[in-house]
């Protein structure tokens, strides 16, 4: 089997490590894989407030809290499908989210700027059928340029409220496997077009971005590239120890992390963008 990954000639215990837990990770998501294939049908409307957990019974926050109520848009990254997300959206389940969407796009789209357009209708959909104004979303991969582009360059900062990106190459990774035959591929890259425009300025970006990137993670060439670095955003980049890119979104860890960034009750109105770093072990 050949690896989605180069190894170094030398690897550490760690990375010893993490190159295992990501092959067991590989395998449980071909598993999965089918059962993603299809789009998600839309979720039937919460139940009415006296049928909601009371505080004390269960996970459910109260009604009307704004946690509960704003949807999160799940996306995947290339050549994968919503069955990537299954723990992840499992973790913000049991944790009172109560809308929580997942969006499947074409593995053979040739443009992102395009699949962000589809994100775009996606958004507008759930806020449509939730009643909500705002959403939170959370991308893996390619999926969190995708959202970053639709928040930046087409105005989807007034619809999302939190982006969180899992292992994104918000610079550009030098690891590319067919950038000769995938368009889409080579907009990843650090001299790409589509990575020249998000360093454009993005004065008044009203979105709040939180981007894990992994020690670890050999898709991302230098492991940097997945940090969010631009004056203009507020971003917080969080370091993620021992694991590599396709653990990201099934870590236990990584999931609590992403639980209570999509939780914080910072306000947007009236601040300065800043950024930030911590980690999660």
């Amino acid at each position: 089997m050949k690896l989605p990954f180069p190894l170094p000639s030398r690897p550490s215990t760690a990375l010893l490590a993490a190159t295992v837990l990501e092959l067991v990770v590989l395998t449980g998501h071909l598993a999965a894989y089918p059962f993603g294939i299809t789009q998600e049908r839309p979720a039937r409307r919460p139940a009415p407030d006296h049928q909601r957990h009371a505080p004390g019974t269960g996970l459910r926050p109260l009604p009307g809290s704004p946690d509960a109520e704003r949807p999160v848009v799940l996306l995947h990254g290339f050549i994968d499908n919503r069955s990537v997300f299954v723990l992840l959206r499992r973790a913000l389940a049991r944790h009172g989210r109560r809308h929580l969407a997942s969006l499947n796009y074409s593995p053979l789209t040739r443009d992102l700027r395009t699949a962000a357009e589809l994100l775009g209708r996606h958004v507008e959909e759930v806020c449509a059928r939730t009643g909500q104004r705002e959403v939170d979303i959370v991308g893996h991969s390619l999926g969190g340029l995708i959202a970053r582009y639709y928040v930046q360059r087409l105005g989807g900062d007034h619809r999302v409220r939190t982006l969180v990106t899992l292992g994104t190459p918000h610079g550009g990774t030098a690891v590319a496997p067919g950038a000769g035959i995938h368009p889409i591929v080579r907009q990843m890259r650090g001299d790409s077009s589509l990575i020249e425009e998000l360093r454009r300025p993005a004065p008044g970006c009203r979105t709040r971005f939180v981007s894990f990137w992994g020690e670890l993670d050999q898709v991302m060439v230098p492991v940097e590239t997945a940090c969010v670095d631009h004056p203009d955003l507020d971003a917080v980049n969080v370091r993620v120890t021992g694991i590599g890119h396709l653990a990201l979104p099934v870590h236990p860890a990584v999931a609590t992390a992403v639980r209570e960034a999509l939780e914080s009750q910072q306000t947007r109105e009236g601040t300065a963008p800043s950024t930030g770093t911590s980690s999660v072990a």
